[in-house]
């Protein structure tokens, strides 16, 4: 598998494919002044749905904003969800 990040300005698409196709995406805008990034939508295709995969790009947008330095809100209901079961991310989770 393999990510590939495509930001615009103070947006995004973090893309998750395989050798063929793409698996999922998940959206992002940022807001630097605020040292911020939200999780706007996190898309899974219906083939690959159930595997965990949706985890997998809430988990790279985490890498990306730790590696910024930047907090999440996870817009996305989705990856709130996923956000509020980790144990590790109290340090980089906003709530509203």
């Amino acid at each position: 598998m393999k990510y590939e990040n495509n930001r615009s300005g103070n947006g995004g698409v973090l893309t998750l494919s395989n050798e063929d196709e793409e698996i999922g995406r998940l959206t992002y805008t940022i807001f630097p002044e605020d040292h911020k990034l939200i999780i706007s939508f996190v898309l899974v295709h219906s083939k690959f749905e159930g595997r965990g995969m949706g985890k997998y790009l809430v988990d790279e947008a985490i890498r990306f904003a730790r590696d910024n330095n930047w907090k999440i809100y996870p817009h996305c209901s989705y990856a709130r969800s996923v956000m509020n079961r980790m144990n590790d991310v109290e340090d980089i989770l906003l709530q509203r």
